[in-house]
């Protein structure tokens, strides 16, 4: 349960301590003294969204405090342990917000990222706010009271994560469609062109060759006349060629190197020279005899160049880039059939998820007719009540069109009401009046949370738009939940008031220039003079003391201080 709220600098609450103990508590105090923003201050320290507007003016940043006692075998006392935050048996979980707007959240003094406050503080806290019944005509919260009732997270979750999975997979169904039918469009004219490249046969690397080998034939006859002359300049010649001239050369350095040796060195290179010089004329009469004159060989590279270049021209890029446009073009055509095998794989995928999605669907749909059937009978108990015998709750179930399944499941959930015996049940947001829907959402709630809902529940003025014996059945209500779970709630009802096992008066006060929310908790006396003037107004007169008095004790001696 809640224990300890501690604010410093939210709005008008400078500082603020409020301490709780089991039972039912109320807060009460003139409209604008902050009663709600306490509320609002708690939600903040389990995690709801904040910003520096929430800085009191002239602090630097705002601070939040909620101190809980655990119980060792209580969800929340589970999770601490998990996560290594545990402190026994207690759980303080605390919340700065700086006027700069950066938020920090902590838990037993660790710091922790907000989701971990929020996750941790649901299970510790559920909060009614003062217009949560204007939200009761709406159908996803019909359907979340269902469910809340009904306490299936696991069916829920089943059919979230399989149709999470379905819609994913569902939009790369359509994704691989799309581009198949893309494809398929260009299929013909990627097996033509893919056809035309083949029937080529080109070779990579085989354009630079073609080109070469017609360099040389297309010059055959000026290759032959100019390695024959260069081999005749070279040795051939007996008198004037570079062989016999290095030769002559040679022996003349020999008989000379046998008077100087310096020139020994100069006749060895001349030697190497000649050598090189016969190596040379080896090679190039090679070559003379390998050149020749072939008009049939050139014709036929000619054509297959001309046929090259006419396909590159086509598609519009260089010759030595159509091998690879061939293997690219391929690869394109093979995808496309690969694609056919993807798609079949992948809808026999989508069909199994879809069926999964099918039976999780159905689990929860079972599981919430079962839960409407109890939830409509309990709740127009609690209708009764709550003084209004003869009304009822009827839970309507609604499949999807064309048998659709949402993520929240295949049906639509619709509370129907009827008000008064022989009424035709309507839609709540018709046929309710305000008090009546004040107190239909008290219904629900205490229904809904009875038997599983957090260890402490906050009601901000749930019971708006009633008044007389209607609230003071609304605080018996209130007053019979806190025997399952701390209820605190924020009231201006007298008849609620008195209901309450401790009550807690706010005021607001002004000091150096600024507004200060000062809180206390009651005690008899206290009592009887807070709920007198919750009566009688600005003047009151000791008729309205015996009043409140009398209040107070008709609703049980334990509540009276």
């Amino acid at each position: 349960m809640l224990t300890r709220l501690h604010v410093r600098n939210l709005a008008v609450l400078d500082d603020v301590t409020l301490e709780f103990r089991n039972g039912f508590s109320v807060l009460t105090g003139e409209t604008g003294t902050g009663k709600s923003m306490l509320v609002d201050a708690l939600a903040l320290a389990l995690g709801s969204r904040a910003d520096s507007s929430a800085v009191r003016s002239g602090a630097d940043r705002t601070e939040v405090s909620a101190s809980f006692d655990l119980g060792p075998t209580s969800t929340a006392a589970a999770w601490l342990r998990q996560h290594d935050l545990d402190s026994d048996g207690d759980c303080v979980l605390r919340r700065v917000v700086g006027s700069e707007g950066r938020s920090r959240a902590y838990i037993n003094g660790r710091p922790v990222p907000i989701e971990m406050l929020r996750d941790v503080g649901g299970q510790l806290v559920e909060i009614c706010g003062q217009h949560a019944y204007q939200s009761l005509g709406q159908r996803p919260t019909q359907r979340e009271l269902l469910d809340a009732y009904g306490d299936h997270p696991g069916l829920r979750h089943a059919v979230l994560r399989a149709h999470a999975s379905w819609s994913s997979l569902q939009a790369e169904w359509h994704r691989l469609q799309s581009t198949q039918r893309d494809q398929r469009a260009r299929e013909d004219l990627l097996r033509h062109q893919v056809r035309e490249l083949s029937g080529l046969g080109l070779q990579p690397g085989e354009i630079e060759a073609l080109e070469q080998e017609h360099r040389i034939l297309a010059n055959a006859g000026q290759l032959a006349a100019g390695v024959a002359q260069a081999l005749e300049r070279l040795y051939d010649t007996d008198e004037g060629s570079a062989y016999g001239i290095v030769g002559m050369a040679l022996r003349e350095l020999r008989e000379l190197a046998e008077i100087d040796p310096a020139l020994a060195p100069t006749a060895a290179t001349l030697e190497e020279a000649g050598i090189g010089l016969r190596e040379a004329a080896g090679q190039l009469r090679r070559r003379l005899d390998a050149i020749e004159h072939d008009p049939g060989r050139l014709a036929a590279v000619e054509t297959r160049i001309a046929a090259a270049q006419e396909l590159a021209r086509k598609h519009r890029i260089p010759t030595d880039q159509l091998s690879a446009l061939q293997q690219a073009l391929q690869a394109e055509l093979d995808g496309i059939d690969a694609s056919d095998d993807q798609l079949r794989t992948l809808g026999s995928q989508l069909a199994a998820c879809e069926q999964q999605l099918r039976d999780a669907a159905a689990a929860l749909s079972l599981a919430r007719q079962q839960a409407a059937a109890t939830f409509s009978i309990a709740v127009s108990e609690q209708l009764a009540q709550l003084g209004m015998p003869g009304s009822t709750l009827v839970v309507r179930l609604e499949p999807l069109p064309d048998g659709q399944c949402a993520a929240w499941g295949k049906e639509q959930v619709e509370f129907l009401v009827a008000t008064n015996p022989g009424q035709p049940p309507g839609p709540v947001a018709r046929v309710a009046s305000g008090g009546e829907l004040s107190r239909l959402s008290l219904a629900i709630q205490a229904v809904s949370i009875a038997g599983h809902g957090a260890p402490t529940l906050i009601f901000d003025e749930v019971d708006a738009g009633i008044g007389g014996s209607a609230a003071e059945i609304v605080g018996k209500c209130l007053h019979r939940l806190s025997d399952r779970h701390q209820v605190i709630c924020v009231t201006h009802l007298p008849q609620v008031a008195s209901q309450a096992d401790h009550h807690f008066a706010v005021a607001k006060e002004a000091a150096a220039g600024q507004s200060q929310v000062r809180t206390r908790e009651l005690d008899g006396r206290g009592r009887v003079e807070e709920i007198a003037r919750m009566l009688g107004g600005i003047t009151i007169t000791e008729r309205t003391r015996a009043h409140a008095r009398e209040m107070l004790r008709s609703s049980g001696s334990r509540r009276t201080g």
